[in-house]
């Protein structure tokens, strides 16, 4: 398909924020709302899907209007409708498409299902300078609270998985530690901002490497050393009220450091072996201030071309969908209205 100023209006509803953001030619963004439930789930310490499910029933016509207002532009100017219907929480999952569904037939234009987890690839490419497609091939890589995935990707397109989390995903490992140092939730920012107290060196925490899965990753035996270390390794103690501050300064430190050597070397090990030497990077750990400060200066010595995603097109938000929506309506690969979503990636 060949047309001029595309028009995309994107609806992300795979977890905890109700998103819907308009973007034009894939990358130039018109407007983004978000709606985030982090109060909702706090004192559960993790995100509850009927609670989840509800707010963004509530939630959802009015980020698309204050995004359709932000954007400044009527639903006529709506070249298609795309939205995220995989993976993710169902429940969450089939209110953002369903909305989707329902603006595309009320509007007779096209639905274009996107999957989430791609989308955040994309979601780098909305901070690239030059055109968008000339960001490929590349090593994607998506770390979050739910994933923890390396792709070999040849346009935008077109992914292939080639490194994924056999446990706890990174941003998960995050959330959990947070919880054991009673931070709060979500934990990656607060752990993110104590850890610049403490000190990376003061508890030596183990790495997981998984010789036989070189790109793989696992963080659960981290997250079971960081327990075993604040509690005794019979869970004597109660929580981390015994701690100080400066403590758990240093631990929330160690724990990061450990959990971001794993990340940087292996992302650079999958540049190695597939050859490519452009790195895009995304997802709501990517918003760690450490680990864009390593990945960067890692990338830099190794002459790999670094794309990261803008901090506030981490976390999940409906521009980098409506920005993969672009390029799903250029190749014409348009959505029935009777598409399902899927739980799984």
């Amino acid at each position: 398909m060949n047309k001029e100023h595309v028009v995309i209006l994107g609806i992300e509803s795979s977890c905890d924020e109700t998103s819907a953001a308009v973007v034009m030619d894939g990358r130039n963004v018109l407007s983004c709302a978000v709606a985030s439930q982090n109060e909702l789930h706090e004192k559960f310490k993790g995100v509850v899907p009927e609670i989840a499910s509800r707010a963004h029933l509530e939630k959802i016509n009015l980020i698309i209007e204050s995004a359709m207002a932000e954007a400044k532009i009527g639903f006529d100017r709506i070249d298609a409708v795309a939205a995220v219907n995989q993976p993710g929480l169902v429940g969450s999952l089939l209110i953002g498409f369903t909305a989707g569904k329902t603006l595309a037939w009320a509007l007779g234009k096209p639905l274009l299902a996107v999957h989430h987890v791609h989308a955040h690839a994309y979601g780098a490419v909305l901070n690239y300078e030059m055109e968008a497609r000339s960001a490929f091939p590349a090593v994607a890589f998506l770390v979050s609270g739910g994933h923890t995935s390396l792709f070999k990707c040849h346009d935008p397109l077109e992914m292939e998985l080639i490194g994924s989390t056999q446990d706890d995903a990174a941003g998960e490992a995050f959330d959990k530690v947070a919880c054991i140092l009673g931070l709060g939730y979500p934990g990656g920012p607060l752990i993110d901002k104590l850890a610049k107290e403490g000190d990376t060196k003061a508890v030596h925490f183990p790495r997981t490497w998984l010789k036989k899965a070189p790109l793989d990753f696992s963080f659960s035996g981290l997250k079971t050393a960081v327990l075993y270390h604040v509690r005794g390794r019979d869970l004597s103690r109660p929580d981390s009220s015994h701690l100080s501050r400066q403590e758990k300064a240093d631990i929330a430190a160690s724990f990061q450091a450990a959990v971001i050597e794993v990340l940087v070397e292996k992302a650079i090990l999958a540049c190695r072996e597939t050859g490519y030497n452009r790195l895009l990077v995304g997802g709501g750990v990517a918003a760690n201030s450490y680990f864009r400060r390593q990945i960067a200066e890692r990338s830099d010595r190794e002459g790999i071309e670094l794309i990261m995603a803008l901090p506030k097109h981490c976390t999940d938000n409906a521009a980098m969908v409506a920005g993969l929506g672009y390029h799903q309506y250029m190749a014409e690969r348009f959505s029935a209205l009777d598409a399902s979503v899927y739980s799984t990636l």
